[in-house]
């Protein structure tokens, strides 16, 4: 079993902003002693003392995942400073909201460099650390859109989908080799972080989070409990468990869903105005905060994630219900929504072409 939290060194990408700042703060509240990583270094080291206000130790090491001899370096400083790397969370992600179609190559091969390179990087540079110490967990930051795609995501859910692959291959790797390891990937619903005010986008206006939303403290705990409690699989909200099992029952009928009255496009496509540059290949100026614009319409929590998440011999009951809960729906005969003639608004699809 994993060390107790204040024995432990955590590694954290994408600790300036979003579910990492907030995680890195709840390990400080825990005394552990966290090395923070993300690329701009004025804002890791704000976060550096917020973690260690909180009661931690915060080591900033300023860090672009992508590039892998900034990884490597990453590592060492954590152990050269700390002397060992217990726990490894892969957070750091961007994202660009518009179709494959309009969504450049070089904007693809910066998503990919970020989202899957970036963790491939994380575990590799983690691993020669903790196989000496034949124990180590590493917490990959997946999505719902990792097990179920979204349009105008496309490309991002790509690269959750190759996490997800990643995080399973290597879970029975690290079987196979031995000693305590732990793996988990973390499948959040749509979480209100800045990931979408500073992602870039087709349509000239915000990307938006598809409901429902959450508050990032739920993801940020769930890293904190999976860096001590091991567990193979957390979705975060019931609404990311909802997608998974719907995904497992009938894909074309979870495409159906989706599509009925253009939702799953209008939700995301939304009439605010750019807060200023997007984050793909900088950071974006100003100041780093843990949340979006969303709060008003984000759980503050997930009774779900607690509950049945939290504690696995209990989650065969929520993926029962939840099946049974879609029988019955079906049974009863689903019928799509009809949109109020004053509802029917502008195609987003058209600020794309």
């Amino acid at each position: 079993m994993p060390r107790p939290l204040e024995e432990q060194v955590v590694v954290l990408t994408g600790a300036s902003s979003g579910i990492g700042r907030e995680a890195a703060v709840m390990f400080g509240q825990r005394g552990a002693s966290v090395v923070l990583a993300a690329r701009e270094a004025e804002a890791l080291e704000e976060v550096a003392r917020e973690v260690e206000l909180a009661g931690g130790k915060a080591l900033a090491v300023p860090t672009d995942v992508g590039d892998w001899p900034q990884v490597e370096a990453l590592a060492r400083a954590a152990v050269d400073h700390f002397g060992r790397i217990d726990t490894w969370v892969n957070d750091a992600g961007v994202s660009v909201g518009g179709t494959v179609e309009a969504t450049q190559i070089a904007e693809v091969e910066r998503i990919f460099r970020v989202n899957v390179l970036g963790v491939i990087h994380g575990v590799k540079a983690a691993l020669p650390y903790m196989s000496r110490q034949h124990a180590g967990t590493i917490i990959n930051i997946g999505s719902v859109a990792g097990v179920r795609a979204f349009p105008i995501q496309s490309v991002y859910s790509a690269t959750k989908h190759a996490v997800k692959g990643l995080t399973e291959g290597l879970r029975l790797e690290l079987w196979k080799k031995g000693g305590d390891f732990h793996v988990t990937f973390i499948a959040p619903a749509a979480i209100n972080t800045p990931l979408f005010p500073q992602a870039r986008t087709k349509f000239g206006t915000q990307l938006g989070p598809p409901p429902p939303i959450y508050d990032p403290r739920i993801v940020a705990e769930s890293i904190v409990f999976a860096a001590e409690h091991p567990r193979r699989d957390i979705f975060v909200g019931g609404g990311a468990k909802f997608f998974e099992v719907l995904e497992r029952i009938s894909p074309p009928l979870t495409d159906w869903l989706l599509t009925q009255n253009d939702r799953v496009f209008r939700d995301q496509v939304t009439d605010l105005p750019p807060e200023g540059p997007d984050n793909l290949f900088e950071p974006p100026p100003g100041a780093r905060t843990v949340r979006g614009g969303y709060g008003g319409q984000a759980h503050a929590t997930s009774w779900y994630t607690r509950v049945f998440e939290w504690h696995p011999m209990l989650k065969p009951v929520a993926v029962a219900a939840l099946a049974l809960g879609t029988a019955a729906v079906l049974g009863g005969g689903l019928r799509p929504a009809r949109r109020a003639a004053a509802e029917i608004v502008e195609d987003p699809w058209e600020r794309m072409s």
